[in-house]
């Protein structure tokens, strides 16, 4: 006989109420969205508080059913805990001290990652690759020092707006390292000191074209690292199944060879 704690379980794993949850977290965004509007406000303001609070109803609903149905299991997963926070966040009331708490609604819509497998699997590799890229990071932290002090040593009597203090030098040139108006600052330093390229593109050579790469490789390699989805998983295994039976076929041929040959062998060998 199936408990009550099975059935709710087949429930939330159902393909349809997954689906059924993102749509309720994709409009229930919009709607977050729309109340930022004063003319949609003016004329549907009421309609879009009744869907936020139904959206909201439903989110908590959805909580309680999972908690109901896997019980310890729950408090396992690390995204059944981001899910619980951002429904828990709702919930606080949004009036006096915590009036501030109504602009995070919109976290609500991050429970998309949650809902979306291959979303997770994403979240999940750049989780993975946080160590990799704190190295990157240190590594990139240290060359805009560097070349913050060179910068203010060189250029701060030149261009004190960009590069007077060490503070403005570094903001200057992770401003340059984003590619914002760097070729302007740059030319503006060469008027005084033409030999200032030099800096400026062993600069943005280091920092841009070689530490934020380094960036997007830990990143893929963090993604090829990944769980494969449930479709890959399912496509790995029949290609195991495949192979396991492929080897079966072949191991009996080679048993009908070996006995073919034996029988031969034995017809030579008998005179008559």
């Amino acid at each position: 006989m199936v408990s009550g704690q099975e059935r709710v379980r087949a429930v939330l794993e159902h393909r349809l109420t997954q689906r059924a949850v993102i749509g309720v977290i994709v409009l229930n965004a919009a709607t977050i969205g729309c109340e930022t509007s004063a003319y949609l406000m003016d004329r549907a303001g009421g309609f879009l508080h009744a869907v936020d609070r139904i959206a909201l109803a439903v989110f908590t609903v959805e909580i309680a059913a999972r908690l109901f149905a896997y019980r310890r299991a729950f408090f396992a997963d690390p995204w059944n805990w981001f899910d619980t926070v951002i429904v828990a966040i709702a919930l606080v009331p949004a009036s006096g001290p915590a009036s501030v708490l109504r602009a995070l609604r919109i976290l609500r819509a991050l429970r998309l990652v949650s809902a979306v497998p291959s979303m997770r699997r994403v979240v999940s590799a750049l989780l993975s690759a946080v160590p990799g890229m704190a190295s990157i990071i240190g590594l990139l932290v240290l060359m805009i020092y560097i070349a913050g002090v060179i910068a203010t040593k060189l250029f701060g009597e030149i261009m004190p707006e960009r590069f007077d203090e060490l503070p403005r030098s570094l903001f200057t040139l992770f401003q340059i390292m984003t590619g914002d108006d760097w070729g302007n600052v740059a030319q503006a330093v060469m008027e005084h000191k033409p030999w200032a390229w030099v800096f400026f593109i062993a600069y943005i050579l280091m920092s841009t074209f070689v530490a934020l790469n380094l960036f997007i490789a830990v990143v893929v390699n963090a993604m090829n690292d990944a769980e494969p989805s449930p479709a890959e998983a399912r496509t790995q295994a029949e290609l195991a199944e495949v192979r396991q039976q492929l080897a079966a076929v072949n191991a009996k041929l080679d048993q009908l060879l070996l006995s073919r040959e034996a029988v031969t062998a034995d017809g030579r060998a008998d005179p008559s």
